[in-house]
């Protein structure tokens, strides 16, 4: 018979040889910085909790014909176009078309302003019409966009120069957008004949999260709300197949997502890519570094973060013309996309890189080559520098 002692002795055996077992077959946890998610430091208690059920909706809820999508749509949730919070892929690319100039109307007797290229059983996905100029919009990460939103207007107005009269090439522009009904006008707006400065999408067209997100229901899911709530395909007002309170938790969640964490920011790679990156003149809209005012959610008030965008539009030449705009954006203008984040972008997108407004750069320097316009110079001296400088800027935009 087995003494007490000895079964005690087994059991703390087998218990040990366990949990080793576990140590050896369990990965270890990815390190924040390689992770976009997450919630921004010291939020409340209150605020965790919405932040959770913006997370679950836009991660985890997923929309059938039963309660709500399409019956044309292009994504059936958030999180199939921003997975992980990251860039989306090619598959999951929206279609713009419909606007051709700008200060004009999307031409909605033709479909616009968005593709519906998928349909639930029993319906036909839409069709691009013959001859009808388009864009093509590769989804971005959604992390840090509130501090992107806590902006001042006249922050961002700080770097428009339109005429160009520094000489310097650039003369980055707003988007002035005509803000929808339900748009919630706060007092660091500054409007212009009724419009206000658009923030996010490739060509600026949204002016807060609030229209970005009802927007995306609407077109990229077909689900309607009180904010949008006309159906795409019947162009009938309907009730709202999702809540307000949904809507406002979805809103929250992108306000409140973390900044992305910079990877081997001290290495001396990195250090010196970032100086060559100023050096031949990318900050010029690429701006490092922003400071938040006071803001009614305590996590972002004056936080200095840097997300390297002026959120301005610039010519970027005609080799990105695609011929079709939104709001007051020449065809020819796009934004200056963030550029935080940009090293994890493969994480989301299968492996390999899918830059520029339509996924069509496979690689940081296809995508720097892209560059023309007011960017024609900063490519150009990009291109004059030895292969290692080439390196080391761009082991320095992977590391952000």
């Amino acid at each position: 018979m087995v003494s007490i002692k000895l079964q005690i002795f087994l059991v703390v055996c087998i218990t040990i040889s366990i949990f080793s077992s576990c140590e050896e077959i369990i990965p270890e946890a990815p390190a924040e910085n390689e992770l976009l998610d997450g919630p921004a430091e010291n939020l409340s208690h209150a605020q965790q909790k919405q932040f959770l059920n913006g997370d679950i909706a836009f991660n985890d809820e997923v929309f059938s014909s039963l309660d709500g999508l399409g019956p044309m749509f292009v994504a059936n949730s958030c999180g199939s176009c921003h997975p992980g919070d990251g860039k989306g892929h090619p598959f999951t690319t929206l279609t713009r078309f419909g606007q051709t100039s700008p200060n004009t109307s999307p031409d909605f007797s033709i479909g616009g302003p968005q593709l519906q290229n998928s349909a639930i059983p029993g319906f036909e996905p839409e069709k691009l019409p013959d001859g009808v100029p388009f864009m093509k919009f590769t989804p971005p990460s959604v992390t840090g966009l509130g501090f992107l939103a806590a902006l001042t207007d006249a922050q961002i107005l700080q770097n428009v120069d339109s005429l160009d009269e520094d000489g310097d090439g650039i003369s980055g522009v707003p988007n002035y957008i005509v803000p929808p009904d339900y748009f919630e006008q706060k007092w660091f707006h500054q409007p212009i004949n009724g419009k206000i400065i658009g923030r996010f999408g490739k060509k600026a067209a949204a002016i807060d999260l609030l229209q970005q997100t009802a927007s995306a229901y609407n077109q990229d899911m077909g689900v309607t709300s009180t904010f949008e709530p006309i159906d795409p395909f019947s162009q009938l007002s309907t009730d709202p197949e999702v809540s307000d309170q949904t809507i406002r938790d979805v809103v929250f969640y992108l306000r409140t997502l973390k900044a992305p964490i910079p990877r081997a920011e001290k290495e001396s790679r990195t250090l010196r890519g970032k100086q060559l990156f100023t050096d031949i003149q990318c900050t010029s809209c690429h701006i490092p570094e922003w400071t938040t005012p006071e803001s009614d959610i305590d996590a972002l008030s004056n936080k200095t973060f840097y997300p390297y965008t002026d959120l301005l539009l610039h010519d970027m030449g005609p080799g990105l013309d695609d011929g079709a705009t939104e709001g007051s954006a020449e065809t020819y203008e796009w934004r200056t996309p963030p550029l935080w984040g940009l090293g994890l972008a493969p994480n989301s997108q299968g492996g390999s890189f899918f830059l520029m407004h339509d996924g069509r750069a496979r690689s940081i320097e296809e995508a720097i080559i892209l560059h023309g316009g007011e960017a024609e110079n900063s490519k150009n001296l990009f291109i004059s520098l030895t292969d290692s400088d080439k390196e080391a800027i761009i082991t320095f935009l992977e590391s952000l």
